[in-house]
């Protein structure tokens, strides 16, 4: 950090300070000039021209003083605390320098007749002034330093928190996508025995959504159409393995399509479906998609598989984490005998 890097407001609260301080300073001498008779003043022969000089001289000083103690109290790290022996340090060097300035003051009144106070208590009132100056200069730098020092801490906690926010979402995310390829590479298979033809094109829609989940999507978020669009695709996948034994009713406002959802939120809640679901010629299946109300539904009738097929949750469980760290909201899910109901939030 460079000896004039001071932020704008910083400065203008050094002025403030130091024309405050410059007059208080003085005082007596002003409460003096105001005594109509001149021999009856603690400063005899004290006019407004001298007053004044003081005041401008140690106004110039005090902010002379400002910028030492920037520059002496900046430690070696950004964050690190001022040990005491540091700021003591400080204060002595500001004394000093204060007491090297006013004699400075008295050279330049004695040799260049610079207007000053010359009255015996003027003299006497220096070094408490001397001291005072040097407490409010260093301590005022000191307090500013520490509250400096606390808003940088603070932003890099909430950096770090953001980050940490960041990667458990990636992690989250970065879960789905083998756990959904696994499967249609398991489909794509049975496809290349059974049918060729309906293979090469289950191949061209399965690249498509391998694109959105590997590399169009890299947002946190996603507009429901853009959501939808890529469901429809992953949706024609599932039907080319289960033909018409799976259905959808998809029923969503156009004024919803804009709100904003996790990336791949409903293709998890339509594959959880088909997953725990039987999906046969005596027992087809349907997934209905709908709007109710803001949110969005995604419910199917309950049709225990035959063989055990016993749900770890750790898919829901995914989507309601990732729901928590971008929107400080959670999913819904309701079950009774007959439907199975999720209900997400729509941005």
């Amino acid at each position: 950090m460079k000896l004039f890097h001071i932020h704008k407001r910083f400065f203008l609260m050094l002025n403030a300070i130091s024309i405050l301080v410059a007059f208080l300073m003085h005082l007596p001498e002003l409460i003096a000039l105001s005594d109509p008779v001149a021999d009856g003043r603690l400063f005899p022969d004290v006019y407004w021209v001298n007053v004044s000089s003081e005041i401008l001289f140690t106004y110039i000083s005090i902010l002379l003083l400002f910028f030492l103690n920037i520059r002496l109290m900046i430690p070696t790290h950004p964050v690190a605390d001022l040990g005491w022996k540091r700021v003591a340090i400080t204060f002595v060097i500001t004394l000093v320098a204060c007491n090297l300035l006013g004699k400075g003051f008295v050279y330049l009144h004695q040799h260049f007749d610079v207007p000053a106070i010359t009255a015996m208590l003027h003299h006497y009132l220096h070094p408490l002034r001397d001291i005072l100056i040097a407490c409010i200069v260093t301590g005022t730098c000191y307090l500013d330093y520490q509250n400096q020092r606390s808003r940088r801490m603070l932003l890099e906690n909430e950096q770090l928190r953001t980050e940490n926010l960041v990667n458990q979402y990636e992690a989250l995310k970065s879960q789905l996508n083998p756990h959904m390829l696994f499967n249609s590479l398991n489909t794509l298979y049975s496809l290349i025995r059974e049918s060729p033809d309906k293979a090469q094109n289950y191949l061209q829609e399965l690249s498509r959504v391998m694109r959105y989940t590997l590399h169009d999507n890299l947002s946190h978020t996603v507009a429901l159409n853009e959501e939808m669009s890529f469901v429809r695709s992953y949706i024609y996948l599932l039907q080319m393995r289960y033909e018409d034994n799976l259905n959808f009713d998809i029923d969503i406002p156009q004024e919803l399509l804009q709100r904003q959802v996790p990336p791949m939120a409903v293709q998890m809640l339509v594959e959880n479906a088909v997953k725990h679901n039987e999906i046969s010629n005596r027992n087809p299946l349907t997934i209905r998609i709908y709007a109710e109300g803001k949110d969005l539904c995604v419910s199917n009738r309950i049709q225990p598989k035959l063989s055990d097929s016993s749900s770890t949750c750790i898919g829901l469980a995914n989507l309601s984490k990732r729901y928590q760290l971008l929107f400080k909201q959670d999913i819904t899910i309701e079950e009774n005998e007959k439907i199975f109901k999720v209900t997400l939030p729509l941005i």
